[in-house]
């Protein structure tokens, strides 16, 4: 049995987490909606970690997060603290903490103003801390905005490492930004506002961090992290994946046909020789326990390598375990794999 401590990765990596909200209440609408956006994306400002691509529905979010190497991010700086921070906080704490390193500059105690900005340096580039202060500014919010106490999530937020390929990434992408179709509220993920996707074609002030997010899974960005993407060529790409739609079948009235979505014939063909398998664009219109339950999503070589580790380092696994990639059951997953296997309801509605 696989212990319940957090897999991370190395370096540069990619997290699907999901976290809900107690009891499964539906309490996030379209104002509240508005405030998650800005707490997110002012959180990702500040810390380092990019927001690839996001869902929030009524009652849980979607995030698919880029965590940096922290050995990349550039030290912080007292211009550079003081910019970000009104991200965070009111005029009067930014005041507070701009008069603080003040005086540790004019005292000449050069540990003291580092202290200071390591204070705001060790929560960047990490996580936890992310998802972590996300979740708390939200709960201040809704406490407020609903009058009322306590925890607002339910439970530790869950997290799967994926695999910093293109199949992997957009594939799991896919899966957040279809999340309002599987669930009906729309017939095409653009018309959502709240996802990564709707905001990136929306256009205006607020996409391009967004555009940037998905940008950064195309092959050529993730060999090279300081290529330029052209949202042009991301749009049609991301967008090809994403919408892999039945054609519609117009039924005659007069015969009593009623019209209804359907799949064409070689499509019928296709499934029926895969073995009733369903294709990936299928899978990814529900619910797939494998993107918050199967603890490491990539290519074999990608699962079989974090085992490993994992095994050689902390002896995680029992010591029948001898390989860790599972194949992914209930569709054609383009050769994805996963840690832990899972035996039941692999996919819902």
């Amino acid at each position: 049995m696989m212990n319940t401590s957090r897999i991370l990765g190395i370096g540069r990596c990619y997290y699907h987490v999901v976290s809900r909200v107690v009891d499964k209440q539906r309490v996030f609408g379209p104002r509240e909606k508005e405030v998650f956006r800005k707490i997110l994306r002012n959180q990702e400002a500040f810390s380092g970690v990019r927001v690839v691509t996001y869902c929030l529905m009524s009652n849980h979010f979607h995030l698919l997060l880029e965590v940096p190497d922290r050995e990349t991010l550039a030290p912080l700086d007292e211009e550079g603290l003081l910019a970000v921070l009104p991200l965070l906080y009111d005029g009067e704490v930014v005041e507070g903490v701009k008069q603080e390193l003040e005086r540790a500059r004019l005292s000449g105690n050069a540990s003291w103003h580092r202290e200071i900005l390591d204070r705001y340096e060790r929560r960047r580039g990490d996580l936890a801390r992310f998802v972590k202060e996300l979740k708390l500014r939200l709960t201040f919010y809704m406490n407020k905005r609903l009058d009322r106490v306590g925890t607002l999530w339910e439970g530790r937020y869950k997290s799967v490492l994926v695999e910093g390929g293109e199949q992997a990434l957009m594939t799991v992408a896919a899966y957040i930004d279809l999340n309002p179709v599987r669930a009906g509220m729309v017939s095409r993920p653009e018309d959502y506002r709240w996802c990564g996707y709707a905001e990136a074609v929306a256009g205006g002030k607020r996409a391009g961090r967004a555009r940037e997010g998905l940008g950064t899974i195309l092959s050529t960005a993730l060999q090279a992290p300081e290529f330029q993407h052209d949202w042009s060529e991301t749009a049609a790409r991301y967008r090809m994946f994403l919408f892999e739609e039945g054609r519609e079948v117009t039924g005659d009235p007069g015969r009593g046909e009623t019209s209804r979505p359907g799949m064409t014939e070689a499509e019928v063909e296709a499934v029926t020789t895969q073995g009733g398998r369903m294709s990936l664009a299928e899978a990814l219109r529900h619910r797939v326990r494998y993107f918050c339950d199967g603890a490491v999503l990539g290519s074999a070589e990608f699962v079989e390598a974090v085992f490993e580790r994992e095994q050689s380092l902390r002896g995680r696994f029992g010591e029948k375990r001898r390989t860790g990639a599972r194949p992914m059951r209930g569709a054609d997953w383009g050769g994805l794999r996963v840690l832990r296997d899972l035996q039941k309801e692999v996919m819902g509605p």
